[in-house]
């Protein structure tokens, strides 16, 4: 049962599984406590347990507030750390001096104004606000805490609010700070870059500042907004994981310091790094939602949980829930070299097989024969498409599949229409040179005028022609982040300002269009993230389908995302991004790891692939709500591994897809067996492909025996139901 308890100047925030508790100290200051396993009470001197505090400082002059473990810590009026909070005045100075005012507890879940967050539709979690202020600037905290009762999640932001008559400027605003009051704890990161996204990197924390950040426009493929502090001892299954994410999909910080005393302070929120913001009186900035987690179960813990707010409380609309169609996306068929009889070549094909949507991706609009011109301009290239969309959607309809079309609406090439008329609507920096990447610009998201543009640029196409799915694609970062819509003092608020149109764009987009699958990409998984899971409840994981590299990339994305969150496609061999070659079997296999789908010219396949591609299909369709909505189980690790391993277990655990993969060979060895997870040990599982009746307790105890194909990069899957005998 989710609880909030104030009694004696004590904050608890409880569910079943999990206690939040900071205190009052002084009447003025708000100390950290404890965030962890759920306590029953919480008594005793709390003061005591800090020994590098004496105690005659509680109430002398000279209160170091570096040594106090804080809720809203802010550098340089007591405490020298790095702070959550940094607001200059017009005096110059930035010393904050933030002081208890009052607090108010709610049965909602607030909504940010013009940022994603976290929801709750059953008014089963619970809200505290708590009110500090500074006299001297005229500034108002209100730190928000949110509590659910099924997920071990506690979500955070804060505002802040002008209440005198000071011009004042925010020079960092981060959404959740948590001080440890030990060291003894490994970092867990997620960094990569294109075509190798969200890596798991480990390493041991020590005295000074260690964490990621992105500055590049976007949370990036360099680094994701998220990280874990777990103890020594933890796994997969075992020891203690506090972990931090953002529910926010531009510049951002998250990092770990570690200072004198041996206490550590963890902090997410967005990055100080070219972030500035005037705040006018009367005015109030709110920062992205941090959510945080806890797990007495290890990783596994943590990602049941994470998963858990994913679907109930990120994700929204008609695809919360539902069945995704199986796709076909002609990119690597075809690339920009197509035309509408090609078009519905393989859309007839891809029907045959049993695919349910063909997507056209880029180079169907201006005249875009390469990647140099065009984006912008959003209009059919009638060179290749005579009929225009219309046409091409009705003709793929006919054949029995939806309809889907990319767009990368935030970009715009010199070579456009859009560009000549509008020049000064790129991120620019005065009359420096333009830097192009990917011969393209960024578009200023920050300008009403350049975000009613796009939302009119894509609405029109939605409106006149019937589009059932959209990828949405992002294909530059930042640089340099200028805009000629603001003057020279309100530059450092452009990054900010863009998430925040386009955040508007997309609620915009989602609200008019609810039939429509929209699919978030940025060259591939450079922005997958949970502020853009809010309005889109699918991610392209990376460019890289290589099904190798891709057992990397999706188990590691496995620990904060759900597998219905993540586009997993069998493409063409030997793959265009790594030259490998794998079987179909295994391709199909990894890709059930997330949304599946094809991406590849299936009119050159000889028939016995197409019929075993219609096997897999099938197959796929069989489980496919257990695939996507299943408990979700990571049984080997490939960072640790000659392979990979996981599982799906339908709720009620009747059912579930188990997944292995061998990376190399090897000679003269036993037949391996894996130990299972999640099944209801009393029950009796029939193993679809060896025919087997086994136990959940045997097959969880002793394992399922693996017997793969010869070769390198192969795989074994097997489906297994609750047997009725």
């Amino acid at each position: 049962m989710t609880e909030i308890l104030v009694e004696n100047e004590l904050f608890h925030l409880r569910n079943d599984q999990f206690s939040y508790v900071f205190r009052l100290v002084n009447g003025q200051f708000l100390m950290h406590v404890h965030f962890g396993r759920r306590l029953s009470t919480v008594q005793g001197d709390i003061l005591r347990r800090f020994a590098t505090v004496p105690e005659a400082d509680f109430d002398r002059n000279e209160f170091r507030l570096d040594r106090l473990p804080q809720e809203a810590p802010t550098f340089g009026y007591g405490d020298l750390r790095d702070g959550l909070l940094r607001v200059r005045g017009e005096d110059g100075s930035d010393s904050l001096n933030l002081t208890y005012r009052s607090y108010a507890v709610g049965a909602n879940k607030p909504a940010l104004e013009g940022l994603p967050s976290a929801y709750d539709k059953t008014s089963a979690c619970k809200t505290l606000s708590v009110t500090l202020a500074d006299d001297r600037l005229g500034l108002e905290c209100r730190l928000y805490y949110t509590i659910f009762d099924d997920c071990d999640i506690l979500a955070r932001h804060v505002e802040l609010t002008n209440i005198g008559a000071q011009k004042l400027n925010i020079e960092r605003a981060l959404s959740a700070c948590v001080d440890f009051h030990q060291s003894d704890y490994k970092l867990l990161t997620l960094s990569g870059g294109w075509a190798r996204e969200r890596h798991m990197d480990w390493r041991a924390i020590m005295q000074g500042i260690q964490g990621v950040s992105s500055a590049r426009g976007a949370s990036s493929a360099q680094s994701n907004p998220f990280m874990a502090l777990a103890t020594s001892n933890a796994d997969e299954t075992c020891g203690d994981v506090f972990a931090f994410a953002l529910v926010y999909s531009g510049n951002f910080r998250a990092d770990a310091t570690v200072d004198q005393y041996g206490q550590t302070r963890a902090m997410i929120g967005l990055n100080d790094e070219g972030f500035g913001w005037r705040l006018t009186s009367g005015e109030t900035f709110v920062t992205p939602e941090a959510v945080l987690c806890y797990s007495s179960r290890g990783l596994s813990g943590m990602s049941h949980a994470f998963h858990t707010l994913c679907r109930r409380h990120i994700v929204r609309g008609r695809y919360r829930d539902a069945e995704r169609p199986i796709l076909l996306n002609n990119w690597e068929a075809t690339y920009f070299d197509f035309d509408e009889e090609k078009l519905l070549a393989i859309a007839a094909k891809a029907a045959e097989i049993g695919a349910e949507l063909f997507v056209l991706d880029d180079g169907w609009f201006g005249h875009r024969d390469a990647d140099n011109c065009s984006l912008g301009d959003w209009v059919e290239d009638t060179r290749k498409l005579p009929g225009g969309l219309a046409r091409l959607s009705d003709a793929i309809h006919g054949r029995g599949l939806k309809f889907g079309l990319w767009f990368e609406p935030e970009m715009v090439s010199p070579d456009s229409d859009l560009y000549r008329a509008h020049p000064d609507w790129c991120l620019h920096a005065g009359e420096m040179e333009r830097l192009t990447g990917r011969n393209q610009l960024v578009l200023d998201m920050s300008r009403t005028e350049v975000c009613d543009y796009v939302y009119h640029a894509v609405a029109d196409v939605l409106t006149r022609v019937k589009i059932d799915y959209v990828k949405w694609d992002m294909n530059r970062n930042f640089s340099p982040a200028g805009s000629a819509g603001f003057p020279p003092e309100a530059q450092r608020e452009v990054p900010h300002r863009y998430m925040l149109g386009l955040y508007s764009v997309l609620e915009r987009m989602v609200t008019a269009f609810p039939e429509v699958l929209f699919e978030s990409c940025a060259s591939g998984g450079g922005r997958f993230d949970l502020g853009m899971l809010h309005y889109m409840p699918q991610t392209w994981c990376s460019d890289n389908t290589d099904a190798h590299d891709r057992c990397f990339v999706q188990y590691a994305t496995s620990l904060l995302f759900p597998q219905s969150a993540m586009g997993a496609h069998i493409s063409a061999v030997p793959n265009h991004q790594t030259g490998r070659t794998t079987g179909m079997s295994t391709r199909s296999d990894v890709a059930m790891g997330g949304t599946y789908g094809f991406e590849l010219d299936v009119t050159r396949l000889p028939d016995a692939e197409i019929a075993e591609m219609k096997h897999l299909l099938t197959r796929v369709k069989g489980v496919r709500n257990t695939l996507l909505y299943g408990v979700f189980h990571r049984l080997q690790s490939p960072f640790e591994t000659n392979g990979a391993a996981w599982m799906v277990v339908s709720e009620d655990r009747r059912e579930a897809v188990v997944t292995s993969v061998r990376f190399r060979a090897q000679v003269n060895r036993t037949l391996p067996c894996l130990p299972l997870r999640g099944l209801d040990p009393h029950c009796i599982y029939h193993v679809e492909e060896t025919d087997e009746r086994l136990s959940g307790d045997e097959l969880m105890t002793l394992g399922l025996t693996l017997e793969y194909p010869s070769g390198d990069d192969v795989s074994c899957s097997f489906v297994l139901h609750a047997a009725h005998d």
